[in-house]
Parts: structure tokens; sequence; C-alpha cells
């Protein structure tokens, strides 16, 4: 069944720079989400900090912005998920801003969520100085990443108007999603084990494993969104994007699935594997479609 999806059809190569004009921009960062400790912190040491690092689109039209959210199980941050990310999206005249959140079994959540919604608003709050159009800000997640991303899509706030703080003004929302390889639902057969326990501890109650099931949480106002998959991922299974496509399709959300015949977890960019790296092109035409980068 999985055969007669929709397949990849488009091999054109990537070339993965810095730049729209060929010039790596030199990133901004890290810059931490807070002033002083971060609500619920427990400590100061880096991983109680989280961060995000800026690398800025080249040109001087106000750029399209995107979160990137490593994978790692919610226990660690992949690096390849993390700068070649922003790097691609600079290719096409994004700006990528790579978020450090906090991580489990230190940090359950919220704090997750409350991390990536600070860096969203963080970015709406400072576009001016940072040169970004505040009403294009995307979010994209690998893995454990892709989960976070799309709790952020799913969950989300138009901000507080008579709130002291002037980030926490602005919206949470996030324009587009991208979700590759992502962890969506916690629910089992399909869940994956460790990022759910890392994220809502050993023993979470069944109404917080439901509340935090992606795929349960879809509303009209959900986010157009793009994701990525492969059919034999032995680590998160395709059912967990098969299942927010198919909420997203019931609510009438805009989207665009790609479910590769064969591939290993956490690809990244994939530019090893002569099929699997053709989805950054794929992705890269979508978010165009969307106004996210130079057509």
């Amino acid at each position: 069944m999985l055969r007669r999806m929709l397949w990849i059809v488009l091999l054109a190569p990537l070339c993965v720079s810095a730049g729209a004009n060929g010039q790596e921009v030199k990133p901004q960062g890290p810059l931490p989400l807070w002033q002083g400790k971060a609500p619920g912190s427990l400590g100061d040491a880096p991983g109680d900090v989280p961060s995000v690092t800026v690398y800025p689109a080249a040109g001087s039209a106000a750029s399209p912005v995107i979160v990137v959210c490593p994978g790692g199980g919610y226990g660690g941050l992949a690096a390849h998920e993390s700068e070649p990310i922003a790097r691609w999206l600079n290719t096409f005249g994004v700006t990528g801003v790579v978020l450090k959140y906090r991580l489990g079994p230190r940090y359950h959540h919220p704090v997750e969520l409350h991390d990536a919604q600070r860096a969203i608003r963080t970015v709406r709050a400072r576009a001016a100085e940072w040169n970004i159009d505040p009403k294009r800000v995307g979010i994209l997640g690998f893995s454990a990443g892709g989960h976070l991303a799309a709790t952020a899509s799913t969950q989300f706030d138009g901000g507080d108007a008579n709130a002291s703080d002037p980030i926490d003004r602005q919206s949470s929302r996030p324009d587009v999603s991208v979700l590759m390889y992502p962890v969506i639902t916690f629910t089992d057969p399909f869940t994956h084990a460790g990022s759910r326990r890392n994220l809502l501890g050993d023993n979470p109650s069944q109404e917080l494993i439901d509340s935090m099931s992606a795929e349960k949480r879809v509303t009209k106002d959900t986010p157009p969104t793009f994701i990525f998959h492969t059919a034999d991922d032995q680590a998160v299974p395709v059912e967990n994007a098969i299942l927010y496509a198919s909420a997203l399709r019931r609510n009438k959300v805009v989207f665009e699935l790609h479910v590769y015949e064969h591939g290993r977890h956490g690809v990244g960019l994939a530019q090893d594997d002569p099929v699997l790296k053709t989805w950054p092109d794929l992705c890269a035409t979508w978010l165009k479609g969307k106004g996210f980068g130079q057509k």
C-alpha cells in the first residue's frame, strides 16, 4: 500500500552552500532566549540555558525565517540537523534560526514547548533587528525535534497583549511547519518510547500521553505542513507521518507528504544517499510556493 502513496520522482542534486549569493553568512549567537534564568530552570549549566543561533539570509530585503529543532530523542541535539540545515535554508533566501532547547530527562514537558514558543516569539519581536519578515515565520524539526515542531504547530497562542515582556506579546503560531521523519504520536504501538520517556517521564498519565500526541491536536488553524519520512524507518514508524497527514486532511489543512520506500532514520540532508538526498529540493520548492524563499 505504501508503494502506492506519493513517491518521490525528482532527482535534482542539492548544493548546500550558505548564502544565496554564494557567500557564507556569519551566524549570530548563541543568544539566550530569556534574560537571566529561563522559567523552570534547574541550574546555570549550558544545558539549562535555551538559546538560538541566527544564520541570516543574504540580501537586503527582509527574509522569511524558519526555526530549526534538531532531533535527538529529547535527550540530545543532533549536530547534523542543526547548522547544516540553517545553511541549506540560506541557499534559497531563508534565515535559519537553530534552537537549543532544554532536554530530558532533566527537563520535562512543558519546558521544551515553552522554549520553542519563546523562539518563535523572539524571532517576531526582533524582526527589524534581524531583517526578517514577522509574517513569514516557520518551524522545522527532525525526529523528536519534529515532535516539538508539530507540538508548536498545534499548541500555540496569539500572545499576551498586556505582558510586560514585549516578546511575550508576540504570537507563537508558526506560519508553516516542516516535519522530517517526525515523532508524532505518544500512543502505542507507533510511538518512539525513548522520546516519550524523556519528555513525559517514566509513568505519564494517559491524559498526558493523549494531549502530547500531535495528531490528536490538529485543527483548521494548524499551519500548512511538509512531511518527509521513509517507509521502513526502524526507529520512528512511518505511521507517525501518516497519522499527522490524515489529521491535516480531516481538518482541511494544506500539506505535502513524501514517503520514500527505503531509508534509515536520522539521515539529515542525506547527501550520501542518491535517492533520499532529493528531499531538500522537494521541500525548498514547497516552501517557495508558500512564500518562503527566492523562486
